[in-house]
Formats: structure tokens, sequence, C-alpha cells
């Protein structure tokens, strides 16, 4: 059969068909990286804080480079698409470098490699939705395509819980897995029509003046010419705050679900089909049923009455899940987290738009990205070094604590917008 071309399709429909396949391995990605790849280190080489730490932050590094990522994608003149893929396929060797040589020093320079990569692309792919999709098409999209991938880690979860349960040495086969998963995705955006950043061409250089551009004084701190709108911008500011605040809690918490339901130290030493579930498969169900609810609130509410409401939503849900005691606690916990992080999601890649300028929206969510990895790094670090000192009982009260807290710092701004 003849291949399709852009001519045969609409580039909004290449772009659909290729990002629903892609939804699938994306789901068995982040399974990855939200449990199975900390659980590895942590059942398998009985890693320390500051191997889990690094795994756990390694989707957050991604996230933080991005603000380099972006600049020197524009310099070079490629299809975005196509760099997302060659990272992606990055991605796929070092994770079948993990699968080929069980350490955990390997492990741990792998997941910060793929997931990193993984997380570092997402602005290409929204400048390619942008580019690809109408704007009353966008959203629905985009939706469709989530969907898939949350049904896809449920699943995924589900059958990597019981293989691992049934024999823990088996996790090579899952990493060898997770490398599939990432070529898959590879080739998916690959197939994905784009443009280059900027349509003007790249003065042709040779490749060792690429080199030097690439790590030079004004390619490095040039990226920071954003942060100035921070200055004039009430709005970003405190949002951002607020926003600081309550990711930061929130960040510690998520690596502690898996260390406390593995650890034989917090006496539930749960085998890996039970964590799955109460970390991936019952968040996802909820996140699938309420997803729809929370778009239409995003639409309808106060911004911030609806940020304080996913805030109190995220502050019981790690109460819940850390102090609730048995598996009623952990359950609620993790239905109320999902429930959560439906909305979180939506709020977290949409919000500039009701704020920034139309001709700004791109640089207003750089910053964001840019903090946000900022405190994924470190929270996790923060959270392990933590466990080494208090009762993670306390550290859950604490960064409830700092929600309450970010929540309040939304107040003035809730009540400046009603009015």
């Amino acid at each position: 059969m003849a291949a399709l071309t852009a001519s045969a399709l609409t580039r909004a429909q290449l772009t659909y068909r290729y990002d629903r396949l892609r939804a699938l391995p994306q789901g068995v990605i982040e399974t990855a990286s939200t449990t199975f790849l900390l659980l590895i280190a942590v059942k398998a080489f009985d890693a320390g804080p500051t191997p889990k730490s690094l795994i756990a932050a390694a989707g957050n590094i991604g996230l933080l480079l991005s603000l380099w990522l972006v600049p020197w994608v524009e310099r070079s003149g490629q299809p975005i698409m196509r760099v997302a893929a060659w990272i992606m396929a990055g991605g796929a060797l070092a994770m079948l470098c993990a699968a080929a040589l069980p350490t955990l020093a390997v492990l741990v320079i792998a997941t910060v490699v793929a997931i990193g990569g993984a997380n570092a692309i997402i602005p290409l792919l929204t400048a390619t939705y942008q580019d690809n999709y109408a704007p009353r098409e966008r959203g629905r999209y985009v939706a469709r395509a989530f969907v898939i991938r949350v049904a896809a880690a449920a699943a995924f979860a589900e059958l990597a819980g019981r293989l691992l349960t049934t024999d823990l040495a088996r996790f090579r086969w899952l990493l060898a897995a997770f490398a599939i998963a990432f070529a898959a995705a590879a080739y998916c955006l690959s197939r994905i029509p784009s443009r280059a950043l900027h349509s003007t061409p790249a003065q042709p250089r040779s490749n060792t003046s690429a080199r030097f551009d690439i790590v030079s004084r004004g390619a490095f701190f040039g990226a920071f010419d954003s942060l100035k709108i921070l200055r004039t911008d009430r709005t970003l500011r405190w949002t951002l705050a607020s926003w600081m605040l309550m990711g930061f809690a929130n960040l510690m918490m998520w690596p502690l679900r898996v260390e406390f339901l593995a650890h034989p130290k917090y006496g539930l030493a749960l085998n890996p089909q039970q964590i799955a579930l109460y970390t991936i498969l019952i968040p996802s169900v909820a996140r699938l049923t309420l997803m729809p609810l929370w778009g239409q609130l995003f639409d309808r509410m106060n911004f911030f009455l609806l940020r304080i409401t996913l805030n109190v939503g995220f502050a019981l849900g790690i109460v819940s899940f850390f102090t609730g005691g048995g598996a009623f606690g952990l359950a609620a916990g993790a239905v109320i987290f999902g429930a959560s992080n439906a909305g979180g999601e939506i709020a977290w890649s949409l919000w500039v738009t009701k704020f920034a300028p139309a001709d700004r929206v791109a640089e207003y969510m750089s910053i964001h990205t840019f903090f946000t990895g900022m405190r994924g790094i470190a929270a996790p670090i923060l959270a392990f070094q933590l466990t080494q000192t208090l009762d993670i009982g306390a550290i859950a009260l604490m960064c409830a604590a700092l929600i309450l807290l970010a929540s309040l710092i939304l107040v003035p701004e809730m009540k400046g917008r009603a009015r």
C-alpha cells in the first residue's frame, strides 16, 4: 500500500492519527516515570536517597532544560517533530542499555536521559498542536489522545505489576518494554508534520561553530530573558509564587508514595501489583472519569477559585494516603489524588491562556515550566532526605499545610477577579 502523504490527508488528520497512536506507548512511558523505575530502584537495588531522588526528579530535569532546548531547536532549523523523535529514540537506547546492564548506576543515568528527554520535548509538542490543529479543534483532539494515554497507562500498570510480583528478576523485561515504547513514540513523532520554529533559513555554519554556539554565554543566559516579565506582571508573579508552594509540596509527596508502600520500615511492604493499584490504576480511573468535568469547570469558573479547590483536594489526598491507616485510607487518598490531578493537569497546561497577552502565551508558559522543573528537581531530593529524620506522616502534614498556604495567597487575586 502506497505511503500516505500530506496531500492525501490534512496536517490535522495526520497529526491526530499519529498522536493517538503515540498515546499508547506514551502511557507505558508514564508508568515508567511515575512508578516502575523508582520501584525497580527500591526493590531490586535497595537504592539510597540520592539515586531515588535522581530517578524521581528525572522528568523535571527535562522540564527545566526545555528552556534551553527550545532556542537550540530554533537555531538548528530542523522540523521540531524530527528533533523530538531523535530525543525519544535516545530514550529508547538508554532504556535498552539499562536492560542489558542491570546496575543501579546505569538505571539512574538511563532514567535521567530517557524520562528527562520525554519531558523536555513538551514545548515542541505544544507548538505542533498550535500549528496543525484549528483553535476550535485543538482541545478536543488533544483530550482524546490524553484519554488513550491514561487508559494505556492503567492497563500496562496492571500487567507490569503482575510481572514483577511473580518474579522481581523480570524487571529487565520491563526495561526492554520501556525501550520499545520509546522507540514506538519516536516513530509516531517522526510521522507528525511539523516546521522549524523559525521560517527564516539559518546561516550556514561549520559543525564546530554550531557546537560552540550551543554552549556560548549568550545562548545560555539569553534563555533567562523571559523572566523579566515577573517584574511587571503582578498576577503572574503571585500565581507563580502560589504554584511554587503548592507544587513543591505536591512533588515532595509524589515519589514518597512508592517509597511509603514499598519499604518495609513503614509497615506496609506491598508487592508491585498492589503498589501499581494505589499509585497508577486507582488514580488513573479517577482521572479518566473526572477529566471532562474539570475541562468544563476550567472554562466556566473563576480560575483562582478552581485552583484553590484543586489545592484543597491535593492536601486532603496527601493526608488520607499517608496518615489514613490501612487500605481504606490508601484507596481514598488515591481517588482524591487522581481526581485532583485530572483538574490539575488541565490547569497546569492552560492557565496562562486566561491571563497572558495572545502573542506572549508561549513566553509565559516557558516561565511556568521552568519553575516547575526547578521545584520538581529540588522537591524529591528534599523529600527523601527528610525521610531519614522525620516520620513520613509528619512530612505529609507539613506538605498539606504548605498547599493550604498556597491557597491563601490566591484569595486576594480571586476577589480581585470577581469584582
